[in-house]
């Protein structure tokens, strides 16, 4: 009651800002949502993009902030299930009162994220996902910071019919992410009147990939696009391997690059991957040398994809909110990266508009080195 007596009176006037401020903004923080895997065979990947983000608010705060509010960050464990994933949002946006909203992982799970996000009104800035059902119909309030799917698998298959391969076939998940692998290939491939050429699926938080394996190896394919997470992939791949398969083994970024070359160990050697963001062990891109230098401060130096990214995201989510003033609204938010085009974040470009929130269609390729190292 206080309070707003002292509202009405403007008797406070550090707080007049704040009378009516939106959820998630005080006067000396604002309170930033991420829902993401954490637990079971995926989880490396929301860590590992939790970790990219953290590195670098904390080195905001520590700075000061973004108008003199330190950026907090509540986490939601959605468990990489897509019945679950409606609820961690809910509690963020519900319970959490989250501002913003940034960081979240995976194609099945995104899709059940978005009417809850989107009926809510909250921005989302960077989606650890390149599918098509997460960029079409255009959303006002989702923001991409990485390159689709389909821009990853045509670099693949052109990477392929380059060398010689003639013969493309499909791994993939039995989901909408997996599909958006399988049917980007295949767009790729029908551009260069060539089709895929057999394929095989596996479950979503499984490793059953015998019956992908028998069929796929069966027809003798000189390279695969694999559209999973880490643990089916190499599952797949030493199976393959095993079975005396001579493909060469390539996945999009979604994987969890790191992870998978753990988990494969000695047998990654020669396994490709599409990359969205800059080589994390580079040293020629400013933001790369800035994420490692503060990731070192941050008492770790197991550079990798996922937390580049979620580097990435957590500069994108910052710059938006330098630019929506003092007193920032979740629409001022929306605004301020609808006129953020050709921003520079240290090498690596995102471009967005009232049209557009696509932001990057950069892709590179990686390989696995026999010494579990990447090579580009």
């Amino acid at each position: 009651m206080n309070h707003v007596i002292a509202c009405l009176l403007g008797a406070a006037a550090a707080h007049a800002s704040y009378c009516a401020a939106e959820n998630g903004v005080t006067a000396n923080r604002i309170l930033l949502g991420q829902a993401a895997v954490f637990s079971g065979p995926a989880a490396q990947l929301g860590i590992q993009m939790r970790n990219g983000i953290k590195t670098y608010l904390d080195y905001v705060n520590e700075r000061g902030g973004v108008h003199g509010r330190k950026l907090e960050l509540a986490t939601e464990d959605d468990k990489y299930e897509a019945s679950v994933a409606p609820i961690a949002s809910r509690k963020l946006i519900e319970e959490h009162k989250v501002f913003a909203l940034l960081g979240y992982v995976g194609t099945p799970t995104g899709a059940a994220h978005l009417p809850v996000v989107t009926q809510a009104k909250v921005p989302l800035v960077g989606m650890f996902t390149g599918a098509e059902i997460l960029r079409v119909p255009f959303n006002r309030y989702v923001f991409h910071v990485r390159a689709s799917y389909y821009d990853e698998t045509e670099k693949i298959v052109e990477q392929v019919v380059s060398t010689g391969g003639k013969k493309i076939s499909v791994f993939y998940q039995a989901d909408s992410y997996g599909e958006a692998g399988r049917k980007g290939t295949e767009i790729a491939l029908s551009k260069r009147g060539m089709a895929i050429y057999s394929n095989g699926t596996v479950e979503r938080n499984t490793v059953k990939v015998e019956a992908a394996v028998k069929t796929i190896n069966a027809s003798e394919p000189d390279a695969i696009v694999m559209v999973s997470a880490y643990t089916a992939c190499a599952e797949f791949i030493r199976q393959m391997r095993k079975a005396g398969s001579g493909a060469t083994f390539y996945n999009v970024s979604f994987v969890g690059s790191k992870a998978l070359a753990d988990a494969l160990s000695d047998d990654g050697s020669g396994v490709a991957i599409s990359q969205v963001v800059p080589f994390p062990w580079g040293t020629a891109v400013p933001v790369v040398k800035e994420y490692q230098q503060l990731a070192k401060q941050a008492g770790y130096t197991d550079y990798n994809f996922s937390a580049m990214e979620g580097f990435l995201n957590a500069k994108v989510m910052v710059e938006a909110l330098r630019r929506a003033g003092r007193n920032p609204t979740r629409e001022g938010l929306v605004d301020a990266l609808e006129k953020m085009q050709d921003v520079d974040l240290g090498g690596f470009y995102v471009s967005y508009s009232p049209k557009n929130h696509a932001g990057s269609k950069f892709v590179d390729l990686t390989i696995i080195g026999s010494n579990g190292k990447f090579l580009r």
